[in-house]
């Protein structure tokens, strides 16, 4: 096999593999569930484009990655910025209600405050 024919099998192969990968992405939920619903973040309202559509997510409402209902129903669209908060506020609730993590943050370093401004005056 010459050198061009070589190139030309190296570049069919590529291109075969990138339309492969191409169709399987297509297959996941991100790809379902852009088209769906409207490029739009469901908490900000932000209108995303091909030039920014990378940074709009796919949120699953109940957290759990696995679940992906053909219909959507556990996904919504969500910028970077939302996405992150949302997981955030999981922690943050999720930590709240752990006595281990009110134990350890404890100290309450205004607790006296009203008596300390009272001794001013």
């Amino acid at each position: 096999m010459n050198q061009k024919n070589h190139n030309q099998t190296k570049l069919d192969r590529a291109v075969q593999d990138a339309r492969k990968n191409r169709e399987q992405r297509e297959q996941g939920y991100r790809a379902k569930a852009l088209k769906q619903y409207p490029w739009i973040c469901g908490r900000c309202m932000r209108e995303f484009d091909r030039s920014n559509l990378h940074e709009l997510t796919v949120h699953h409402r109940d957290h759990d990655h696995d679940n992906n209902p053909a219909d959507g129903k556990n996904w919504e669209l969500l910028c970077l910025y939302c996405h992150d908060n949302e997981h955030q506020r999981q922690i943050e609730l999720a930590t709240r209600n752990d006595p281990k993590v009110n134990e350890i943050a404890s100290h309450k370093p205004f607790a006296d405050l009203a008596g300390l401004l009272k001794k001013e005056d």
